[in-house]
């Protein structure tokens, strides 16, 4: 039968108290043991005498006997000096684990994205006044207030243009002919053109 040198917790909630015992290793931790050999309350101070007891020479006996002592037992007998504790060395201690590693790198990568982001905003907030700047400003363009005040012509148009090109004249509108005159080629023109002479003949005797 393997025996083994080991915590069996009482107690209430969090409010632990161990005894220390020995029993068989295919036992439960809080199950049946063979012998108590001591007690541990983590409630005490690390100083208090009190905090943990142990009878050295049952402990002895049993490790005679082959039982094998837990890591936390195994520390109580080094401290008792009953058994000297053997230096463990852990190189993976305090080593976070494969979950803890994911999460950090997936952390990671998203702050260096918020960071390739937030450049990036910069950088155009930074280009945005560089090209307006480098846009020629039109110098012949009147300011605004001129051109509300009259002082100025408005854009695109000038005031004193000269116009191109000769000034064709403005088309004459056709003389409506009198209905009461007669038609040319009609037999009523001859008779007018007859009665001009005799006028002009009346006249040049009235001088006379």
């Amino acid at each position: 039968m393997a025996l083994s040198m080991r915590l069996s917790r009482g107690g209430s909630k969090k409010r632990p108290y161990y005894k220390i015992v020995v029993a068989d290793a295919r036992a439960p931790r809080d199950g049946k043991f063979i012998e108590r050999i001591g007690s541990y309350n983590p409630l005490l101070a690390k100083d208090d005498a009190n905090r943990v007891i142990l009878d050295g020479e049952r402990a002895k006996h049993w490790l005679a006997a082959g039982a094998q002592p837990s890591d936390r037992v195994a520390r109580f007998l080094d401290a008792a000096g009953v058994k000297e504790r053997a230096t463990q060395s852990n190189p993976k201690k305090g080593e976070p684990g494969q979950k803890a590693k994911d999460r950090a790198e997936d952390k990671a990568a998203k702050l260096a994205e918020a960071e390739e982001a937030k450049a990036a905003a910069a950088a155009e907030a930074a280009a945005a006044p560089a090209v307006e700047e480098a846009a020629p400003a039109d110098e012949t363009a009147p300011a605004a207030e001129e051109i509300l005040s009259g002082e100025a012509p408005a854009q695109g148009v000038s005031a004193e243009a000269p116009v191109e090109g000769p000034v064709e004249p403005a088309a004459e509108e056709p003389q409506v002919e009198s209905a009461s005159a007669p038609a040319e080629g009609s037999d009523d023109a001859a008779p007018a053109a007859e009665e001009a002479p005799a006028a002009e003949a009346g006249e040049e005797k009235a001088e006379g």
